[in-house]
């Protein structure tokens, strides 16, 4: 890794450091993961300088505006990197990126994801996330992870928050997502997310005996080839699985920003069928179930924990 740090030694870092309430660019290094302390201080202008080399990719051949996905492999774990622009001053996404209530309405649109609370632990805000490994599973094998989240850098032109929880479920551990946002025109924002986590041998032969199997027609988003007939050929495997998360967590912060001008009696069902359609845009990767299952599946969630 990078920097001189192990991917281990860079989880426990994280983990004392985001319930302790290091400096920013300690904060920022952690939620960065594979990122130096010195990139990590500079995270604005990288980020600003990723969106200028990829301007000329920005729509796609339908002229809607092109997201991209990353992936990497670390020492003891996976990370995913989303970027995209969104058609929203800074302003408007730091009104919802900054209250930690709207980031657990926001998680909830994930697919797997049952159950949001939040909570206070050393001082800290915590989002306590219920989440199932697959969608039909009840809600009460769901595992509870406890994220921490904190604002770690909020500028003029540049606003990062970040989520860690030290444990996960099934082996894995230092669940990390990172969200970027840097404002690029006065109604624009450049977004990058990070998604990542930490594994033990166990989980990763398990998991990889899953993708092997019952799993192997699953794909991520990266091209590594072409078909004889034309069709893309699409990264599988561990990297597959953490660019289909990526890309699902991604999807709740840009649905959700979608509706904000929805009329608020009317936002619920707004961002549930927004998430929806742009998941449905990669049947190849994200298709799961159809619209009404997963609208059933939302109403009995949010029946179950009282809302209206």
């Amino acid at each position: 890794m990078p920097g001189g740090l192990s991917s281990l030694s860079m989880a426990r870092t994280c983990s004392s450091g985001l319930r302790a309430g290091a400096s920013v660019l300690a904060l920022l290094a952690c939620a960065l993961g594979a990122g130096t302390a010195a990139a990590a201080g500079d995270s604005a202008q990288a980020l600003q300088q990723h969106y200028q080399q990829h301007q000329s990719q920005r729509s796609d051949s339908a002229g809607e505006q092109a997201i991209e996905v990353e992936s990497a492999e670390l020492d003891e774990g996976m990370q995913g990197d989303v970027y995209a622009l969104a058609a929203h001053s800074l302003d408007q996404v730091r009104q919802v990126l900054e209250d930690p209530a709207q980031w657990c309405t926001m998680l909830l649109l994930h697919i797997n994801n049952r159950a949001c609370r939040l909570g206070q632990a050393g001082g800290a805000t915590t989002l306590q996330l219920s989440l199932v490994r697959r969608y039909d599973q009840p809600v009460e094998q769901a595992f509870e992870l406890a994220l921490n989240y904190q604002v770690v850098a909020d500028e003029p032109d540049y606003l990062a928050v970040a989520l860690h929880s030290a444990d996960g479920p099934l082996g894995t551990s230092s669940h990390r997502v990172l969200l970027e946002a840097i404002a690029v025109s006065p109604q624009q924002t450049y977004l990058h997310l990070r998604y990542g986590y930490d594994h033990n041998a166990l989980a990763r032969v398990a998991t990889q005996a899953y993708l092997a199997t019952f799993g192997s027609d699953k794909v991520g988003f990266t091209v590594t080839g072409t078909q004889s007939d034309g069709q893309k050929d699409y990264i599988g495997g561990l990297r597959g699985l953490v660019e289909r998360n990526a890309m699902r967590y991604y999807l709740t912060v840009a649905a959700y920003l979608a509706c904000m001008d929805e009329p608020p009696a009317r936002q619920h069902d707004a961002r549930l069928r927004t998430w929806f359609a742009m998941a449905e845009r990669y049947p190849r990767q994200l298709h799961e179930i159809d619209l009404a299952t997963y609208l059933a599946l939302k109403q009995t969630d949010r029946e179950r924990d009282g809302a209206k």
